[in-house]
């Protein structure tokens, strides 16, 4: 008798599902180390642009925000900062990442977080048909369309790689 393959369920997922945002999830073997966005583009045969990354900032205005980026780009934090109303932002850090977001390092989706914080997808994305984000664990990808992302995240569009 052949097992059932098990679907997991984070909160990114059940939110897709719960609003009926078309999706779909990938899983791969992660290691111990954090595995870089090369490797995980080679392990999921997609094209590098296609996948991309989520980075949880702190501004003294806004307080947590969530920019999600190309991965083999880099962010700007100066565009950020203009963008988001901050004079400054800096990167939330890795000890407070799970407490704030709910999620960890290598498994932080955009999308279902504890709260919902002020997010910015970069412009680049909307020039692409679908786009890979973490669907909220370690070795877990989402495929979804830009503009779902947007609309699941209330994301503004904007100029934010260097």
């Amino acid at each position: 008798m052949k097992k059932k393959k098990h679907h997991v369920k984070t909160n990114a997922v059940r939110f897709l599902e719960k609003n009926k945002i078309p999706h779909e999830t990938r899983e791969f073997e992660v290691g111990e180390t954090h595995a870089s966005a090369k490797e995980i583009a080679i392990t999921l045969g997609i094209a590098p642009e296609k996948l991309y990354k989520t980075i949880v900032l702190v501004g003294k205005q806004t307080g947590p925000l969530v920019t999600v980026i190309p991965s083999h780009h880099s962010l700007d934090l100066k565009k950020v900062a203009k963008v988001s109303g901050n004079k400054k932002v800096e990167l939330l850090s890795l000890n407070d990442l799970e407490k704030v977001t709910g999620y960890i390092r290598g498994g932080c989706s955009p999308i279902g977080m504890k709260k919902h914080f002020p997010t910015y997808l970069a412009s680049e994305a909307m020039q692409c048909e679908e786009i890979y984000v973490s669907a909220g664990k370690r070795g877990y990808q989402m495929r979804l369309a830009p503009k779902d992302l947007q609309a699941a995240t209330r994301a503004e569009v904007a100029d934010i790689c260097e």
